[in-house]
């Protein structure tokens, strides 16, 4: 495997959005594909690297140490502070930037529909893509810190810009929230950069393999009050993108003023962030304060409040596009759930459960999209009877709806189900009041399908064209990724199932 494959895989949006800014403002139709063909080719490399990563590769004696050297790329960037341009990948990362890759291919297509200032929307669309990709691939700690920063003002202009009626308040929001987190990771940055001065080593401080091995604030007596606080300042950090109660009000507000695309992208792969960022650095990095039986306890629960309050905030909305926002959150707690656990039925299906709902949200945002480009409203009372008018899209409703829902043979149910496993083994109260989340899912997504899809047409809705081929482009891919990882699981747990118990090695 080319060494050049993870920076390609990364830095190729920017390439693509070089080209893009070179050619005049009124060519949008080549603007757009720049965009596709950019995306695609990204795309394509993500499986070349998941059709040649093998996770045997990977050993429980160190999740980097036994990495093919093509997978690896280390050089020096500000060689004075040890700052190294260091890109790796496990299991866990290879499934999300193939899911990241699939979801920008199949997002810019529903971004079509943007005609205001299109060279400008599609630059920094493809700026985000490339944020998005480094986050999953940097190896340094710096290095993580600056992708992960480099999503927030592009994802700040395309709500604030090309958003809805409330558009400014949403990306402000949306803005203050992960720049509060961003600083309280900074915080950890620095800390760490001094305690591996102080201990005569500061030529890893930025190293992550390092800081895992290293753990240079560990004590033998066990979790100090430095390890908390390293540790709840790096879970809020990564609380907030998840996003966990009680962090989770920028959300709401971001998806429903988002156009459909940045929606697809914020709910796909965004969120899916903060669970990579508590798998790869918060548990890792700190497995004294993780380990602890109060704070599993503790974020057990908050999973829980999570599944239960997103999913009842969803069983009240009026509004489409917000209800599919408040599902979101709901499906997030189990990921907290299922980390918090520290099994491997748990940390299993959490990963899981994050490649799915990078599937089912994406194509939820989207099946909204359609019907407001339309109706150019999201009022569920006001729809009715659209399966009768649009067919091809009531079928690919009904697969979008039910592997939101967690239906089995649907790639909801694995993760979910794997998540309620090890749950039961923690504490059967908690996996006890889980399951009324499930019942939950069941009774908003039945009831906005009944609404929307059932019934009597309504006259205001009479001649709606049923999908286009640029919508069947963008979800009939998610249709059959939802059906064939329902049925075929072991395709996306045999990428990680080493990471996973290397994970799980550190407590």
């Amino acid at each position: 495997m080319s060494k050049l494959l993870l920076s390609l895989i990364t830095f190729l949006p920017l390439g693509g959005m070089v080209i893009l800014l070179c050619i005049p403002g009124r060519f949008s139709a080549i603007h757009r594909a720049v965009a596709v063909v950019t995306t695609g080719l990204v795309f394509l490399l993500t499986l070349v690297l998941a059709a040649r990563f093998d996770p045997s590769q990977i050993t429980t004696a160190s999740v980097y140490s036994a990495y093919d050297a093509a997978t690896f790329v280390e050089c020096a960037w500000i060689k004075s502070f040890h700052i190294y341009y260091r890109l790796g990948v496990d299991g866990l990362s290879v499934a999300l930037i193939v899911l990241t890759g699939l979801l920008s291919f199949l997002a810019t297509f529903t971004a079509f529909s943007i005609t205001k200032q299109v060279k400008a929307f599609f630059a920094l669309y493809l700026i985000l893509v490339t944020g998005m990709m480094g986050v999953f691939t940097a190896l340094d700690f710096f290095l993580f810190y600056v992708f992960w920063e480099l999503m927030l003002l592009p994802m700040y202009f395309l709500i604030g810009i090309w958003g809805g009626e409330n558009r400014a308040y949403a990306a402000i929001k949306f803005f203050i929230y992960t720049l509060l987190g961003s600083v309280l990771i900074l915080l950890v940055i620095l800390a760490y950069y001094v305690k591996m001065k102080s201990i005569g080593v500061p030529e890893y401080a930025f190293n992550i393999p390092e800081l895992i091995a290293r753990r240079p604030f560990a004590y033998p007596g066990g979790a100090t009050l430095m390890q908390h606080l390293l540790f709840w300042c790096l879970f809020i950090g990564f609380a907030i993108k998840v996003p966990s109660f009680p962090f989770h009000t920028w959300l709401p507000d971001a998806h429903v003023e988002a156009p459909t695309a940045i929606s697809v992208i914020l709910a796909g792969v965004l969120l899916k962030m903060g669970g990579y960022g508590i798998l790869r650095l918060n548990y890792p990095l700190l497995p004294e304060v993780a380990g602890t039986d109060s704070v599993m306890y503790f974020l057990a629960v908050l999973g829980l409040v999570n599944i239960i309050y997103g999913a009842f905030c969803a069983l009240g909305q009026k509004d489409f596009k917000r209800l599919v926002a408040y599902s979101s959150i709901s499906h997030m707690g189990y990921v907290i759930l299922g980390i918090a656990v520290l099994n491997s039925e748990g940390v299993n299906g959490a990963i899981f459960q994050m490649f799915a709902h990078g599937i089912s949200s994406a194509m939820m945002f989207m099946l909204v999209g359609v019907i407001y480009e339309r109706a150019h409203h999201r009022e569920i009372a006001r729809f009715g009877g659209l399966g009768v008018q649009m067919p091809n899209y009531f079928a690919l409703a009904i697969v979008g709806f039910f592997a939101s829902l967690g239906l089995p043979a649907m790639v909801g149910f694995v993760g979910e189900v794997l998540v309620l496993l090890g749950s039961f083994d923690y504490s059967r109260a908690i996996t006890a009041c889980a399951t009324l989340g499930m019942l939950l899912t069941a009774a908003y997504i039945l009831w906005t399908m009944q609404r929307v899809f059932l019934g009597t047409p309504k006259p205001e809705h009479q001649g709606f064209p049923d999908c286009s081929a640029w919508e069947l482009i963008s979800l009939v891919p998610l249709a059959v990724c939802a059906i064939v990882f329902g049925i075929l699981p072991g395709c996306v747990l045999e990428i990680y199932r080493t990471s996973s118990a290397v994970f799980l090695s550190y407590f």
